[in-house]
């Protein structure tokens, strides 16, 4: 279940809204634009939201199942960064309807996603799922590196 969500929030969706949105009004937005909107809507709106809650209500699954931490006094830092995960969400949630949060919800989840791939990179022992959180969180930082650096230029 894990691995199909992440693959749909990060991949499938994202790519379905560009084609989508490009395919009933092509011409009016362009490529670089469309992929920042989806890309932020749902790889750090939508998915990033989602992992937030699941991180606040059940912190046991990212503290055993991601890093393989059996103790229980894991559970109050794993909640913590479920705040935090809330809190990106929300924005690149937001973004969807304010344009002018569109680079700064690319600037906060893009940096995000590339320190979290490094945290995981760094860390000796890894399961399959800590593999596919290391892989996507660098496939997203690096849309949002190159949206950013096209936006700002």
């Amino acid at each position: 279940m894990y691995f199909a969500l992440v693959t749909l929030l990060l991949l499938i969706l994202p790519v379905a809204s560009i084609i989508t949105e490009n395919s009933l009004s092509p011409h009016t937005l362009g490529a670089v634009f469309l992929t920042g909107k989806w890309f932020i809507f749902w790889s750090i709106g939508v998915r990033l939201f989602v992992a937030g809650v699941r991180q606040i209500v059940e912190p046991r699954f990212t503290a055993e199942e991601i890093f393989a931490i059996r103790d229980p006094g894991s559970f109050a830092i794993v909640r913590e960064v479920g705040f935090a995960n809330l809190s990106m969400g929300v924005l690149g949630i937001c973004s969807i309807v304010r344009v002018g949060w569109i680079v700064p919800a690319a600037v906060v989840g893009g940096l995000y996603y590339g320190l979290a791939g490094m945290g995981h990179l760094l860390r000796s022992e890894k399961n399959a799922k800590e593999y596919l959180a290391l892989v996507s969180d660098f496939f997203i930082f690096l849309v949002l590196l190159g949206f950013v650096a096209k936006s700002l230029l």
